[in-house]
């Protein structure tokens, strides 16, 4: 639209006797935000590579992060060729720090020539806050689902026994999956009664596959799951004791958003 030169001078009079509510609605400016000043965090340069404000949680040299869960002695799985693998005989493996609310990134690969069928292929899980070796969290299903039936809420990117994937982006066998996790810690009151659910958001292979979904409590296999309070928990990798070969990890790190 253009103005003619006498509007123009009219529209500030007209503006001018507006009260401050109504100007601040015409004002661009009123609604601009300066402070407090985002913090710069760098992403990595490549996929998968760790923001300059994430904790290493494995980068294929040593597992000086995480300790056994049985125990809290050191993890004895196998570090080889940069990645970690599952050593059945010696249990699950935790975080030696304890987090709360973060984002977590993982990247997990079966042997291309897996075999068993159902939850018998590649079986294991990353739990997202484990408090102890009989409290193991809240647990994302990780097996190949690449053309391998099961229950749809033990599948792959499954919260298992909890809420199937919203689809099943599963790459074959041999090669590397990626996990992309939102963890939002359950908030518990005084008397230990549930005031905030727990939630998580999953990306598999950079699809959403769990959307803010709302959990009903710790992993269990058997019946029904039940919150327990606690304040901070553990990241736990599970070594699953299916028959199939097992599988391995790379490129571990998390982002604390306390």
């Amino acid at each position: 639209m253009k103005w003619h030169s006498a509007t123009v001078p009219l529209l500030f009079v007209l503006a001018a006797a507006l009260p401050p509510s109504t100007w601040a609605q015409t004002d661009p400016k009123a609604t601009e935000q300066w402070e407090p000043v985002p913090r710069v965090v760098t992403p990595g340069h490549v996929d998968g590579a760790p923001p300059s404000d994430a904790i290493v949680l494995f980068d294929g040299r040593d597992l000086s992060q995480w300790e056994s869960s049985k125990d809290h002695s050191a993890a004895r799985w196998k570090v080889h060729d940069g990645v970690v693998t599952v050593d059945k005989a010696s249990g699950n493996i935790q975080t030696r720090r304890r987090f709360r609310n973060y984002q977590l990134h993982l990247e997990w690969r079966v042997p291309k020539d897996i075999t068993g069928e159902g939850q018998e292929r590649g079986n294991s899980g990353v739990f997202l806050a484990s408090t102890g070796p009989g409290d193991e969290g809240y647990e994302i299903q990780i097996m190949d689902s690449w053309k391998n039936a099961t229950y749809v809420n033990g599948q792959a990117a499954s919260i298992y026994k909890q809420a199937a994937p919203l689809v099943n982006a599963m790459r074959p066998p041999g090669e590397w999956q990626t996990y992309d996790v939102i963890w939002t810690a359950p908030v518990f009151g005084a008397d230990g009664a549930v005031e905030s659910p727990a939630y998580v958001t999953l990306f598999h292979n950079g699809v959403l596959v769990q959307d803010h979904t709302r959990l009903t409590g710790e992993t269990v296999h058997v019946g029904k799951p039940k919150y327990t309070p606690y304040a901070e928990g553990a990241i736990k990798l599970q070594a699953h004791g299916d028959r199939s070969p097992p599988l391995s990890f790379r490129n571990i790190w998390v982002r604390p958003l306390d």
